[in-house]
């Protein structure tokens, strides 16, 4: 009962910070939304605070299960990168994506130490997942992962300024590209010998 309260509190703020803001969504709308009283609120999440971050970590925990679901569909890693943009170009195509969540929170609330951890955490996690992608694929150089990290933050904004999609489209071939291009480990001499 008490971890079903929280989630229709985290449930209620999660739509409205997303959708309208941290800063323009006070407590009083979210008590409103998420149908609770104030205590009860507070009994949960101790401050907005607390509860701003919960929203992150909820979000990154949802992402990153979904960038492992393509890992654990498709096992060439070109064709990982190909769908982990493709998936980000669906989401970037509805009226409702405001771009990078976790970009949004801390220009918002980035004074906050506990909502720039959760975000810079997510961040390391998703160029940890490009970065294993490309291990996979026998490169080791950490050049091509940040590229790859880049050109996905990258889209990520630019359709949240431009509020066009297709830039997701060009930010996947570019990694296409990237992927193409990156070097494979040089030889060593003993297998060169073999």
């Amino acid at each position: 009962m008490r971890e079903a309260i929280s989630d229709q509190i985290l449930t209620a703020a999660s739509a409205l910070f997303y959708r309208e803001g941290i800063r323009a969504v006070g407590i009083d709308r979210i008590i409103e939304e998420a149908n609770v009283a104030k205590a009860t609120l507070y009994r949960h999440f101790p401050s907005k605070d607390h509860l701003v971050a919960a929203y992150l970590q909820a979000r990154h925990e949802r992402v990153i299960r979904s960038l492992h679901d393509v890992l654990d569909a498709i096992k060439a890693p070109r064709d990982q990168i190909k769908l982990i943009f493709e998936r980000l170009h669906e989401k970037a195509d509805s009226p409702e994506f405001r771009g990078c969540a976790f970009a949004l929170a801390v220009a918002e609330h980035g004074d906050s130490e506990r909502v720039v951890s959760v975000a810079r955490t997510h961040k390391a996690m998703v160029r940890e997942i490009f970065s294993s992608i490309m291990s996979r694929a026998g490169r080791y150089s950490d050049q091509p992962a940040a590229h790859l990290s880049l050109l996905y933050e990258g889209a990520l904004a630019t359709v949240a300024v431009g509020r066009d999609p297709q830039a997701v489209l060009i930010a996947r071939d570019c990694a296409l590209s990237v992927f193409d291009t990156a070097p494979s480990p040089i030889s060593s001499p003993e297998s060169s010998r073999q």
